[in-house]
């Protein structure tokens, strides 16, 4: 009988210990979407998705009556959601006020009373406070490894940052003394209306003033007295109940350093637990700097590269419930952060200046479909203001506008 080969074990380098350790605390974090019903609730959040283009029209329309035609081709570059721009600003009667033209009846119209005077109101809070409102823009650069922007990138977060819609084209607003100036990339030859090969820069680049601490590390500030450790606030979602590893991977993921987001970020391992902090900080930081703390998704995808954020970071805003809500409305996801709406005035982040503005602007949306559900049930609406008695009349008798 041939006996049995006796093979030896071949001998191989174990990995370095760093690797087991990393290996063995991963924990596949899964967790399932759940409906919060109270940031529902908040105007400024639910009618984000028709907000922006209402401001926008808001500014292209006068007190003086307009035909539709003017803004009839604006659809795509103003992201209304309807079909066409006259069945958006039929939607808003409290904001647009409808009439027929002088030729072929033709629709015409102008911003009501109260729509001009959020107008207004929007322009006075922004010469107030620019000096808060700009520096957000700045603080968005610094948070870029190469301290820039492509000016496209910049032009998009425009909204958010609570900054005018036409800061970089208008030569009023003269961005130089904000800090800011335009480069052109590349020896192609741009037109006005494009944005290729312009970048967004920093007049001094950043190098002579020092780095700001982020909205986590003042609060550690304020809480501890140091930054030492920083933990992100959690904020526990209605019914969300953790496994017993989740939990532990959570407490230690808080103990975890903290890489403030106007850090360099190179020696870091993209595949560790720090790297997921530093990615959870950078969008904690982001939103923070938003008028409403909050943003499209798609809209944060485009800042990926920009900000230095892993291919697959949006898997950040499943993995980490407590900080951030999705937030789905009419086929778009839009990106909540908890602590502003759920800390209770117990947080570090300030509120922008131009909040208030956006929360009037939802107030009069809530009144146009107050006022259209009158209009369907035939009762009068009890409203104060002038343009909603000239509307009920132009609906009844059909009159000619009123031209100023």
């Amino acid at each position: 009988m041939r006996p049995l080969a006796i093979r030896r074990r071949e001998a191989r380098l174990l990995p370095p210990l760093a690797v087991l350790v990393r290996s063995m605390a991963y924990v596949d974090v899964k967790m399932r979407w759940k409906k919060d019903a109270s940031f529902d609730a908040v105007p400024v959040l639910s009618q984000a998705r028709d907000l922006r283009p209402l401001v926008s029209l808001a500014g292209l329309l006068s007190p003086s009556p307009t035909p539709v035609s003017a803004v009839s081709k604006l659809r795509i570059p103003l992201e209304v959601p309807d079909r066409r721009v006259i069945s958006f600003l039929r939607r808003f009667p409290a904001a647009f006020v409808e009439s027929v033209g002088p030729e072929h009846n033709h629709p015409w119209f102008r911003l009501s009373g109260s729509a001009a005077g959020l107008l207004q109101e929007e322009r006075e809070v922004f010469a107030a406070r620019r000096a808060d409102i700009t520096s957000r823009l700045g603080r968005l650069l610094l948070m870029a490894p190469r301290r820039r922007l492509p000016l496209r990138a910049a032009q998009g977060m425009l909204w958010h940052l609570g900054l005018p819609e036409d800061y970089f084209r208008c030569r009023d607003y003269d961005i130089a003394q904000d800090g800011f100036r335009i480069l052109t990339i590349g020896d192609s030859v741009c037109r006005e209306e494009e944005d290729d090969g312009r970048e967004l820069v920093l007049i001094d680049n950043g190098e002579h003033q020092e780095m700001p601490k982020s909205v986590l590390q003042m609060d550690a500030i304020r809480r501890f007295g140091s930054m030492e450790t920083v933990p992100i606030p959690l904020f526990q979602s209605k019914g969300l109940r953790l496994k017993q590893k989740i939990e532990a991977w959570l407490e230690g993921f808080q103990k975890l350093p903290y890489v403030s987001p106007y850090e360099d970020f190179s020696g870091i391992d993209r595949g560790s637990d720090v790297s997921e902090k530093r990615v959870v900080g950078v969008l904690h930081e982001l939103l923070s700097l938003f008028v409403t703390c909050s943003a499209e998704r798609r809209r944060l995808l485009c800042l990926r590269q920009h900000l230095g954020l892993p291919q697959k970071f949006h898997r950040v805003f499943e993995r980490h419930p407590h900080v951030f809500y999705l937030l789905l409305k009419e086929k778009t996801c839009f990106v909540v952060l908890k602590e502003a709406y759920l800390a209770r005035g117990d947080t570090a982040i300030e509120e922008h200046p131009m909040l208030v503005v956006r929360r009037k602007y939802a107030g009069l949306m809530e009144e146009s479909r107050e006022i259209i559900r009158c209009r369907r049930s035939g009762k009068p609406f009890p409203s104060k203001h002038k343009d909603h008695e000239q509307i009920e009349d132009s609906e009844g008798a059909n009159s000619a506008p009123i031209l100023s």
